[in-house]
């Protein structure tokens, strides 16, 4: 089978390895980028098609950073999974019903959506919690409300959600911000993988340009991770400098889509 590369391919490739470059760089919020580069730079037409497209490019980018995590130690394996399960039931309605709402409409309240993860990376992190937490039925029940609530608007959005999964975990646990970065890549992967699932099932998945979009974040993550390094020291900086982008292709977004209420 002959396999021509063409624009559409290379701007694919290229978003892809943005994403992938931006969530290595500043350690988050990167996802967020998918879907409007999906629409306004590879050009996919349909918004619920850039969803779909995009949570499953997402998902395996969360899956494959989990490997790394979880050799180093940071995965907290119980807490992870109780988070993640009961976060993908909420995933699977949400995915539903974003399947439900016009598609321009949703893409308005994606939108909104980047203002908010704009508006938290600005907010300092974290750094205090027990790195050496335990999960205990009072723990569980905690870790499942936040989970069904985050799995929801992650699966309506078709986003990653790791700025909700983070400080959900944290919350829920008690864990220290470390386990929590590692510990809500099994989220933003089941979540993905999950609303993926279901716009799949309805044909609402471009596999083309979601492989491309992938092999553009693993070699833009290999960037953004040796650039990170020699930018440690410029961390809050360069979180700022993202946070106004998210704000201006937020901007840009909701323009965009606002005619949907005209």
């Amino acid at each position: 089978m002959e396999f021509a590369l063409g624009l559409q391919d290379l701007l694919a490739l290229l978003s892809g390895g943005a994403v992938g470059f931006t969530l290595a760089l500043v350690g988050g919020g990167g996802s967020i980028l998918a879907v409007p580069l999906l629409l306004y730079v590879v050009g996919v037409q349909n918004p619920h098609v850039a969803i779909g497209t995009s949570a499953l490019a997402v998902s395996v980018n969360a899956f494959a950073n989990l490997i790394a995590h979880s050799r180093a130690g940071n995965v907290k394996w119980p807490c992870a999974v109780v988070f993640g399960l009961s976060g993908v039931a909420g995933a699977f309605a949400g995915s539903t019903l974003g399947k439900l709402v016009d598609g321009e409409k949703l893409v308005f309240f994606f939108g909104l959506v980047m203002v908010a993860v704009a508006l938290a990376m600005l907010r300092p992190r974290q750094t205090e919690g027990d790195p050496n937490v335990r999960i205990n039925p009072a723990i569980a029940v905690r870790l499942v409300g936040i989970g069904l609530l985050t799995g929801l608007l992650a699966g309506f959005f078709g986003i990653g959600g790791g700025f909700l999964i983070v400080p959900g975990i944290m919350l829920g646990s008690g864990m220290a911000m470390l386990n929590a970065v590692g510990s809500s890549l099994f989220s933003v992967g089941a979540f993905g993988l999950t609303t993926a699932s279901t716009y799949a099932y309805d044909g609402l998945v471009d596999w083309r340009i979601a492989a491309e979009f992938v092999a553009g974040g693993i070699v833009g993550g290999l960037a953004g991770i040796a650039a990170a390094k020699r930018l440690s020291t410029r961390k809050g900086a360069l979180n700022r400098i993202f946070a106004g982008l998210v704000l201006a292709v937020a901007a840009y977004v909701l323009w965009r889509s606002s005619a949907a209420w005209t």
